[in-house]
C-alpha cells in the first residue's frame, strides 16, 4: 500500500500528496507525525506533505492548495489561463481555485478561492494540474473582466494560440445562464467564426473598413513563406494589389510578432503595397487609418471615396 502513495505522488501529482492520501494507502495518524517529525515528511500546507527535499516548484505548490481544497477542487481563472499558456503578459502570483458551490475553504495566503457550481462540469478532461477546460477559464475570466479589451484578449489568445475555436467557446457560452459581456463576446465569437482570427481585425472590420465604405477585402489569405511553410494574410484587397497586416502585439507572443515580420517581407517581394496597423491605429484613431487606406487604394486604381462614418469624422475634411 505505501508503495503504491509513492507511485501514485510521483507520477501524478509532482511529490505532493495528502493526509487523507496517506492513510488510505496505509499509513496511520501516528506514522503521519513520526515521519513528518523526523523531517522525512515536509508539510506544505495543513494536511498536505512532500517527501521531497528539494526546492518547490510552482506546480507543487499548485497541487498543494488544490489538495489543501479538497474533493472537487480545480485550479481555476488566471491559474487555470497559465497552465493553458493563454495568460497575457502578467501571472498573478496567487493560485486561483475553485470549488463546489457551498463548500467551505479557509484561504490560505497566496491562494484566491472562488466558488461555482460548474467546478465539477467545468474540469478539463486532461490537464496537469487538474483545472478548468480551455473554454470555461475564458468565460471565467470573462464575466471578471473590467473591460472590452480584455475580454477580446482572453479571447484572442485563446484561438490564436490553437487552445480552443470559436464553436466550442459557443458551445460553452450556451450552457451558462449568466454571463458578464455575452452581447461583447457573441459579437467576437460571430466574428471568429467569419473569418476574423482576432479582437483587433473585428474591429478594423467594422471600424474602419465598413464605417466608412471601403471596399471589402479578402480575409486571411494563405501564402508561402520563403521557408516553405504555410501563412496566412489577414487582409488582401487583390484588385489593387493592397495588403493589411494588423498587428496585435498587445495579445502576440515573441514568435507571433516575428511570423509577422515575415509576411511584411514577403508582401514587399510579391510587389504589394503594404499597411501594418497596431491596436491604437484601429480602436482609437478608426478615422485616419481608414483615410490612409483609402489614400493607398486610390493611388492603386480604387476609383472610390471613403464615406464619413459621423458628423464628425475627420474623412469629411479630408481629399482624398
Amino acid at each position: 500500500m505505501r508503495r503504491e502513495l509513492s507511485v501514485a505522488v510521483a507520477r501524478y501529482q509532482h511529490g505532493v500528496f495528502s493526509r487523507r492520501q496517506a492513510l488510505r494507502a496505509g499509513f496511520s495518524a501516528d506514522a503521519v507525525k513520526a515521519l513528518v517529525r523526523r523531517g522525512t515528511w515536509r508539510v506544505i500546507l495543513p494536511g498536505v506533505y512532500t517527501a521531497s527535499t528539494g526546492e518547490l516548484r510552482r506546480i507543487n505548490m499548485m497541487w498543494a492548495m488544490l489538495l489543501y481544497a479538497g474533493r472537487g477542487a480545480v485550479l481555476s481563472h488566471w491559474t487555470a489561463a497559465e497552465v493553458h499558456k493563454i495568460s497575457g503578459k502578467t501571472v498573478p502570483p496567487e493560485i486561483h481555485v475553485s470549488v463546489p458551490a457551498g463548500r467551505k475553504v479557509v484561504v490560505l495566503p497566496g491562494m484566491r478561492v472562488h466558488r461555482s457550481k460548474w467546478a465539477l462540469q467545468s474540469a478539463a478532461t486532461r490537464c496537469d494540474p487538474p483545472c478548468t477546460s480551455v473554454e470555461d477559464t475564458v468565460l471565467d475570466l470573462v464575466d471578471v473582466s473590467d473591460s472590452w479589451d480584455d475580454v477580446g484578449g482572453w479571447v484572442t489568445r485563446a484561438i490564436t494560440r490553437e487552445k480552443t475555436d470559436a464553436v466550442k467557446l459557443r458551445a460553452a457560452m450556451e450552457k451558462r445562464g449568466r454571463l458578464r459581456w455575452r452581447a461583447e463576446l457573441d459579437e467576437i465569437i460571430s466574428a471568429a467564426l467569419s473569418g476574423d482570427h482576432s479582437v483587433l481585425e473585428l474591429l478594423y472590420g467594422r471600424d474602419v473598413e465598413r464605417a466608412h465604405g471601403l471596399p471589402e477585402p479578402k480575409r486571411q489569405v494563405p501564402f508561402r513563406k520563403a521557408d516553405g511553410s504555410g501563412g496566412r494574410r489577414d487582409r488582401v484587397y487583390a484588385e489593387y494589389g493592397v495588403v493589411i497586416e494588423l498587428d496585435g502585439q498587445q495579445f502576440h507572443r515573441a514568435e507571433d510578432v516575428q511570423d509577422e515580420k515575415e509576411r511584411d517581407n514577403a508582401v514587399v517581394e510579391a510587389g504589394k503595397a503594404s499597411l501594418r496597423f497596431g491596436w491604437k491605429a484601429v480602436k482609437q484613431t478608426p478615422c485616419r487609418t481608414a483615410i490612409r487606406v483609402a489614400r493607398v487604394l486610390r493611388n492603386n486604381g480604387w476609383d472610390g471615396s471613403p464615406q464619413p462614418c459621423s458628423v464628425y469624422c475627420p474623412v469629411r475634411d479630408e481629399r482624398i
